[in-house]
């Protein structure tokens, strides 16, 4: 039993893996500095950007920085406007209200 939960928090581990900042500070990014960094430069159209955040993080530890950060900011936006989430969400993505 114990092993599985083990195997498990290693794969977690592993998932999250983040790579030291370059320029000599030996403090790893962060998978949220990492995903902010990619959103932000994918909304301005910064490809060198977004490609070294990328590479900051493991691809599964920024997929999930990236989720956590749009779940984030559609409820930030939601309660500014007064609407659910939902309906938040499907406006930014131009999906018909339901």
């Amino acid at each position: 039993m114990w092993s599985k939960v083990r195997k498990a928090g290693g794969r977690v581990a592993h998932a999250l893996h983040t790579e030291p900042k370059a320029g000599g500070d030996k403090r790893p990014h962060n998978l949220f500095e990492a995903a902010a960094a990619y959103v932000t430069a994918n909304a301005e159209d910064d490809q060198e950007r977004a490609d070294e955040a990328a590479g900051w993080v493991s691809p599964e530890a920024l997929s999930f920085g990236v989720n956590e950060l749009a779940c984030r900011a559609v409820v930030a936006l939601a309660r500014e406007r007064g609407e659910s989430p939902r309906a938040v969400a499907r406006e930014l993505l131009g999906l018909p209200a339901e």
